[in-house]
């Protein structure tokens, strides 16, 4: 089954003409089902390539899903349309008096603003702090792992003198769990951070799984005991050529970035990066999707579980 998105949302066309199923709203209304109600708090500046990232491996799976977009507030975006924010984005206080299926928080370019600094850093705590109630099983991206760990466990936010950014090995445990079901022993995912995530320091000071690690670069999956809460510290998202737009933009700020490792053929930049992460974002996506929420959510939202 595909995704439901606007008609007109530039990610339909996209999507589309890379042959994956999605279903108009138009056409969705047709159909005698309950879909499931997935929220993204996008918080990424280049909106757009966020949410076609995300709405591809939502796509990939046998469940019927409805997608909304909000944003933190009406502030005018220097890499998005007001347009396209104006048509596509609802602001949180017109859905946060419903339930919802599944919620993703993305990162933001934020690693090393203070929280306290963020200027929506009360919004985050509250909009955190109502999915708890809220929503059967919401997803934190990079920053907002980070800011969601901050702010569920008082863990303090750590910062790296170096940002990792490449492509990192990294070891599954707990086999078992339904969230790693199908996981290789080790996997290739994308990290793009200063924030530091270190895996003793997490396992002692929170009650969460840890599902996944990388050597010197810590946690990059792990699940508060029922998943309502799933971290992810990387970008399974990402484009095959997102982390080369990222090192050329720091380049051209002046930050005399790193090459991101194992990521260009050869070390070389002027070699075309090759995408080896998407069966593991797919499949990660797929098991959230359907374990993490379609497995646990009511069918009548009525009957929403909240802890």
């Amino acid at each position: 089954m595909p995704i439901r998105i606007p008609d007109d949302l530039p990610a339909a066309g996209i999507l589309k003409s890379e042959n994956i199923f999605t279903m108009s709203e138009s056409r969705a209304s047709h159909q005698n089902i309950r879909p499931l109600r997935v929220l993204i708090l996008n918080l990424m500046p280049k909106k757009i390539e966020t949410e076609t990232q995300l709405m591809r491996l939502l796509s990939n799976t046998p469940l019927q899903v409805n997608i909304e977009l909000i944003r933190v507030d009406a502030r005018a975006s220097r890499n998005t349309p007001t347009e396209h924010l104006n048509k596509f984005y609802s602001d949180f206080e017109r859905v946060k008096n419903q339930k919802w299926d599944g919620f993703i928080i993305t990162g933001a370019p934020l690693g090393s603003v203070p929280f306290e600094e963020v200027y929506y850093w009360d919004k985050f705590k509250e909009i955190v702090e109502w999915s708890r109630h809220n929503v059967t099983s919401t997803m934190f991206l990079c920053w907002a792992a980070q800011a969601a760990l901050n702010y569920l466990y008082n863990l303090e936010k750590v910062t790296r003198k170096t940002k990792l950014s490449g492509i990192y090995q990294h070891t599954t445990y707990n086999h078992h769990h339904p969230l790693v079901r199908g996981f290789d022993d080790q996997f290739w995912a994308p990290l793009s951070r200063v924030a530091e995530f270190d895996s003793e320091y997490i396992s002692d000071h929170t009650d969460l799984t840890i599902f996944a690690d990388a050597p010197g670069a810590g946690v990059y999956l792990a699940a508060s005991p029922k998943c309502q809460q799933v971290f992810i510290t990387g970008h399974p998202e990402y484009d095959a050529n997102t982390l080369n737009n990222e090192y050329l933009r720091d380049l051209d700020e002046g930050l005399n970035p790193n090459l991101p490792v194992n990521y260009y053929p050869n070390d070389d930049e002027n070699e075309l990066p090759r995408a080896t992460w998407r069966s593991h974002g797919n499949l990660l996506y797929s098991n959230w999707l359907n374990y993490c929420v379609y497995q646990v959510t009511p069918y009548d939202f009525g009957k929403h579980n909240s802890d």
